[in-house]
């Protein structure tokens, strides 16, 4: 991961389309934790490790894509996603990483290889550094650990 003039890193973090109902949202297989309290765990490590963190969530596929693009312009270093539902379904997310070139992290919160067989089909996996799967929002944390040691 590049340094910045000022020392710091960058990393930003997305979440993809009904991520916001977490904590409300069939918790047996999400959890129950809120996206707030995953965001604000993920922003107190980040400050830590003297890194800035951004989180964002959106419903819409547009704005997650303006976002990822916005990402060049913004140095960001390194991306964590949850595409959620979008995982399967948007290529046009899958070619905005692509046209990034950033380096990225795919973060499920469960285990999307035990559940339907349409989960089991990623548009990013074969893009990304490596996919945490099944974890929960430790999931979250494992990603943010080695995007912090990554070069």
């Amino acid at each position: 991961m590049k340094t910045k003039a000022n020392g710091s890193k960058s990393i930003l973090v997305l979440h993809g389309p009904n991520l916001n109902l977490l904590g409300r949202r069939e918790p047996e297989v999400y959890g129950s934790m809120t996206l707030e309290e995953i965001n604000e765990n993920l922003l107190n490590l980040a400050k830590k490790s003297g890194i800035e963190l951004v989180a964002f969530q959106s419903n819409m596929e547009g704005e997650l894509i303006d976002r990822i693009q916005q990402a060049m312009d913004d140095d960001v270093d390194f991306i964590i996603i949850n595409p959620a539902a979008y995982t399967h379904t948007s290529i046009a997310l899958r070619d905005a990483l692509a046209a990034t070139g950033l380096p990225f992290i795919e973060v499920h919160l469960s285990n999307i290889f035990s559940r339907e067989s349409f989960r089991k089909e990623s548009y990013f996996s074969d893009l990304a550094l490596g996919v945490i799967s099944g974890l929960g929002a430790k999931g979250y944390e494992l990603a943010l650990k080695y995007a912090l040691t990554a070069r």
